[in-house]
């Protein structure tokens, strides 16, 4: 009997070399890789590799992130400690450690008072609002763009949507004056006819519609821009085959397109929610004195207006820091949430 046998591949294997022996080619390989995957790590790899030599062969590199480490540290994290003025009666004519502690009085004055709350329901229903009537603008727009086949045509209608962002909030704020304003086009244009004026600029009932529509007009070509980015990376060919598959545009669109821009989605999703006790500080105080703190006041002026204005530095800062927190629970609780559906989010944690 022949001591060896023909593979189909015709390949000759030893007699009694089964699969679980170990002369067996593909035990031999599994072993291998199994070896070669626990010991040729990315992170054991840069472990074994010594601080110093890791530093000589990357100095360049972090010779030229240092000019933004160090802004980063000066102006983000050290103004951090001054948050201890949020456990102090703080007084800005005396050394910071000589104030008097107050323990956690002020936070508790933070939660006991009205205007506090009123500011955060103003902030919450600026922030959903945006979120169902904004945020979807630039997706729109970059889904219109993308599909304008001629270069020169899309290259002109980027540069002029996206154009307002370089506008600042004071002039953005005087163009809709001058447009929309008791004095404005279109309130003269129906004088003219012999019809009444209308009141948006100074209508509280209005003013929620009057700023996000600023916010459109100034910010969503911006914000086209990243998902034109996105929708870049996709690939040609598989609307080529889907259209020969039969396809339609909104099928393709359904299939293809939103499935591919997703995680940037999520992702600006995500850091609005971030953002959504952050509303803008600048548009809102400007417009502020025209509707009244009823309608425009949000935590960012309340707080400006409780510590700068009014003096009273300990509290606004606690309130600030309230904001701060919350702020950070929702990037978390909304990156959990990505993680959940099984997109990254705005970070990942890798398992070892």
């Amino acid at each position: 009997m022949s001591s060896a046998s023909t593979t189909p591949a015709g390949d000759v294997t030893p007699s009694g070399a089964g699969p679980g022996s170990a002369r067996d080619p593909g035990a031999d390989v599994g072993r291998r890789s199994k070896r070669g995957s626990k010991g040729s790590g990315s992170g054991l790899e840069r472990r074994k590799i010594p601080l110093s030599k890791r530093l000589r062969r990357d100095w360049p590199l972090l010779v030229m992130v240092l000019p933004a480490v160090a802004l980063m540290i000066v102006f983000m994290y050290v103004p951090m400690f001054g948050n201890i003025i949020a456990w102090q009666h703080y007084s800005p004519y005396v050394s910071l450690f000589e104030n008097p502690w107050a323990g956690w009085e002020n936070f508790q004055r933070v939660f006991r008072t009205p205007a506090f709350w009123d500011a955060v329901v103003n902030t919450l229903m600026i922030t959903g609002f945006q979120l169902v009537f904004f945020f979807p603008v630039p997706i729109a727009l970059a889904l219109l763009l993308n599909s304008v086949l001629t270069p020169w045509i899309r290259t002109t209608i980027q540069s002029i949507v996206y154009l307002p962002h370089f506008f600042s909030w004071v002039l953005v704020v005087t163009i809709f004056q001058q447009i929309l304003g008791g004095a404005g086009l279109i309130n003269r244009i129906l004088r003219a006819n012999g019809m009444e004026p209308i009141e948006i600029m100074t209508n509280p009932d209005t003013f929620l519609l009057l700023v996000t529509s600023q916010a459109v007009w100034k910010d969503a070509g911006w914000g086209m821009i990243i998902f034109l980015a996105a929708l870049s990376t996709i690939d040609p060919s598989q609307y080529e085959a889907a259209a020969v598959d039969g396809a339609g545009k909104w099928r393709r669109m359904w299939s293809i397109t939103l499935p591919a821009i997703r995680p940037t989605i999520i992702l600006l999703l995500i850091l609005r929610l971030g953002d959504a006790l952050t509303v803008g500080f600048e548009q809102l105080i400007l417009q502020r004195g025209a509707v009244g703190p009823g309608a425009a006041e949000v935590l960012d002026t309340y707080v400006y207006y409780q510590g700068v204005i009014g003096g009273d530095w300990s509290y606004a800062a606690a309130a600030g820091l309230v904001k701060g927190i919350v702020s950070l629970l929702l990037v978390l609780g909304a990156n959990k949430l990505a993680h959940a559906f099984g997109e990254a989010g705005v970070y990942r944690r890798e398992k070892r």
